[in-house]
């Protein structure tokens, strides 16, 4: 179903890429003005103790032109996916590709299929970003191997709408630890063999958001007939580990 959903959705969005104009430094005033608030939103919703049957998230994944933005590597793509507790809400997708005038080197567009024909076509960094926030509000964000999602958009929020990134972002391994303790599983392929989850096509951000998705969604329900109720629980145990 989820499958299914992304193919649809993906066709919508590419028939619509062409329909994106540039956006007016008013309009970037007011993509400033709108995460500020949106950060101030941020700080008022505890989390930590929302049961995990009511906790609101957005699992997304980027494709990047490599591993460091401090050193001119750039996000391609954004794809996300969201959830009510352990539920995926197939309905709810996002996925955007990035303007740039540069294509992606020609292993990365190998492996991710993003043509430089395509980021031609997209809308900018500060636009997409502005309609990732407004999908996400204040949810919290799900990743796997969060660092790499984490260090790209703090240097994006920054250089694109010069607002820190300020969203509470969870790394998989927050809940793959307490269920599964004794694994060595790092990549997500590894995980997903594991949970017995259908990724469909890797390094496709949307793709690898819903896979990351079905992922924290067996955790949830796993660290739930454990008896933890919330993320708070969550940090407590991990705290009292040796």
């Amino acid at each position: 179903m989820v499958m299914n959903q992304m193919l649809h959705f993906i066709k919508q969005m590419s028939g619509k890429m062409s329909d994106i104009n540039p956006v007016s430094s008013q309009t970037d005033a007011r993509k400033i003005a709108y995460m500020r608030n949106l950060q101030r939103e941020l700080k008022q919703k505890d989390v930590l103790n929302t049961p995990f049957k009511d906790l609101d998230t957005v699992v997304f994944d980027i494709e990047t032109t490599g591993f460091y933005p401090y050193n001119g590597d750039r996000i391609l793509s954004i794809g996300a996916v969201k959830m009510k507790g352990a539920e995926i809400l197939d309905d709810q997708l996002f996925y955007k590709t990035i303007y740039s005038e540069l294509p992606p080197p020609k292993e990365i567009e190998v492996l991710t299929g993003i043509t430089g024909s395509e980021l031609n076509q997209a809308a900018d960094l500060p636009e997409v970003l502005r309609q990732f926030f407004q999908f996400v509000r204040s949810d919290t964000l799900v990743a796997h191997h969060s660092s790499h999602e984490k260090q790209f958009m703090k240097h994006a929020s920054w250089t694109a709408l010069k607002t820190n990134f300020q969203h509470r972002l969870i790394d998989t391994t927050f809940l793959t630890k307490v269920v599964s303790p004794e694994s060595t599983y790092v990549t997500l392929d590894d995980w997903c063999d594991y949970y017995g989850v259908d990724i469909g096509r890797r390094h496709h951000a949307l793709y690898d958001a819903a896979a990351t998705a079905k992922l924290w969604s067996e955790n949830v329900k796993q660290v739930e007939e454990m008896g933890f109720t919330n993320l708070r629980d969550i940090y407590t145990h991990i705290a009292s580990l040796p």
